[in-house]
């Protein structure tokens, strides 16, 4: 059905649009944009009162006669945000989540699309696999999948697997994510051979001998807990080699889910000489710090890398204003309750972020002016996307109807009745964070809206 959007603020600097606009969309593809030359968002020249007059302007006037209008006044579009970096568990960990939960949750956190990791069971290390991610992606219809294949066969570390395969199904990037790949030669033959289909290595950087049993950041909250200790040179260490790699190489190399400040220092300074080199902070990097874990031990703050100190944090929030940091990514890590409610040491690593994301960027760097909506769409949007090569989403005529809505006058409470994955372990639970993603369009259909996602 026709559609026009009506009197939101709309944002994408990739085309200089920055707005109070109508959106008009027809057959999943944004027909025109007309902008309210009255101004601000809650002006009455913003009610498409004048919706005769825009249609005019695009002169499909007898066309539009019968076309659902959609009010947006007060609400922030944005292009259909894109995440690099989740975990979907299928096959073979559907407990956990499944593609259509975690496409429930992606649609419900304003995405559009998502790059899926390889660590499921079985590894996605082959070229069957890769299809079949994007098969299922496809039937669920709910967000563009683009899945990520494993750097090596069963993510063991000791053998290439098949990338020219996976890369010649879909693959649009290499990754052996919660397991750093301790082999150097390894990791230069890696980063060699996804050159020749221009991927990059998504790194989890954690050398193993320096991290060894650690589940907290190791200081003086893993001394008040008496839990062994991570140290951030377990990260900084494996950063520092593989950027020699990409000297070496002439590869390219994706830091994932980074989390200290001296490894942001050793990606600006890897930047600045020129390399090919790239990195991205998870919301729960950015906005929650090793303090968060009380003495009553909760695994739903288990991460990997951990939460850091708040230096770390500051540094991290830095590194996404001044733009060393490129990506903002969830590292969406769902795990069933049980799997949680264990000894700490015990619990597996991660948390959920899908839903959470955008509420908790607007809360905690929109809200506070450190960056503006034109940073979020290259965070969250442009860089992802650009780094794994894929085509821009861009909000202007001709370009598929794939938006994210916002609603910064609303709230989101990170309860069960929130969140649409089939998994609850967010390290934002009890929390109520400003904003809400109001809807999510992917060609041109309400994927999510007001509430509810549409399967």
């Amino acid at each position: 059905m026709r559609k026009i959007l009506q009197g939101a603020r709309v944002v994408d600097p990739q085309v200089g649009l920055d707005a109070v606009a109508d959106i008009y969309v027809r057959d999943g593809r944004i027909v025109a944009i007309v902008v309210d030359v009255d101004g601000p968002a809650n002006a009455e020249g913003s009610d498409a009162a004048g919706a005769s007059d825009a249609a005019d302007a695009v002169g499909v006037v007898g066309e539009w006669a019968e076309v659902e209008r959609v009010d947006l006044r007060g609400k922030v579009v944005l292009p259909g945000l894109f995440d690099m970096h989740v975990h979907f568990r299928e096959p073979g960990q559907e407990h956990k989540e499944d593609i259509l939960t975690g496409s429930r949750a992606a649609a419900r956190g304003g995405f559009t699309g998502v790059a899926t990791m390889a660590n499921t069971t079985p590894v996605v290390d082959n070229g069957k696999l890769i299809e079949r991610q994007i098969e299922r992606g496809e039937e669920v219809g709910l967000v563009d999948i683009f899945p990520i294949g494993a750097v090596t066969k069963g993510l063991e570390g000791k053998e290439l697997a098949e990338m020219g395969e996976m890369a010649e199904a879909g693959a649009v990037a290499f990754s052996d994510d919660g397991h750093g790949i301790q082999h150097g030669g390894l990791m230069r033959l890696a980063l060699d051979y996804a050159k020749v289909w221009d991927r990059p290595i998504i790194t989890h950087s954690q050398d193993d001998a320096v991290v060894g049993s650690g589940v907290v950041n190791e200081g003086v909250v893993s001394t008040r807990l008496g839990l062994a200790g991570w140290p951030a040179q377990g990260e900084v260490v494996q950063i520092l080699r593989d950027v020699e790699l990409v000297r070496l190489t002439g590869g390219r190399m994706h830091v994932a889910h980074i989390s200290t400040a001296p490894g942001v220092e050793v990606v600006r300074e890897a930047k600045a000489a020129g390399l090919d080199v790239t990195a991205e902070a998870t919301p729960h990097h950015l906005f929650l710090t090793e303090d968060d874990i009380t003495t009553e031990y909760e695994t739903y703050l288990k991460v990997n890398p951990p939460l850091r100190a708040h230096a770390d944090a500051e540094a991290l929030a830095q590194a996404v204003v001044d733009g060393t940091i490129d990506v903002i990514a969830t590292d969406h890590a769902p795990h069933a309750a049980h799997e949680k409610d264990l000894e700490f040491e015990n619990a597996p690593f991660g948390m959920i972020g899908l839903e959470t994301s955008l509420p908790a960027v607007f809360t905690g760097l929109v809200q506070p002016g450190r960056i503006g909506w034109d940073r979020v769409v290259e965070l969250m949007v442009a860089r992802p996307r650009e780094i794994l090569r894929l085509a821009p989403q861009k909000i202007e005529a001709g370009a598929e109807a794939n938006l994210c809505v916002f609603d910064p006058e609303g709230t989101t409470p990170v309860d069960r009745e929130h969140l649409a994955s089939k998994s609850a372990n967010s390290g934002f639970w009890g929390r109520v964070l400003h904003g809400e993603v109001w809807g999510t369009m992917l060609r041109g259909e309400f994927t999510y809206r007001e509430g509810a996602v549409a399967k």
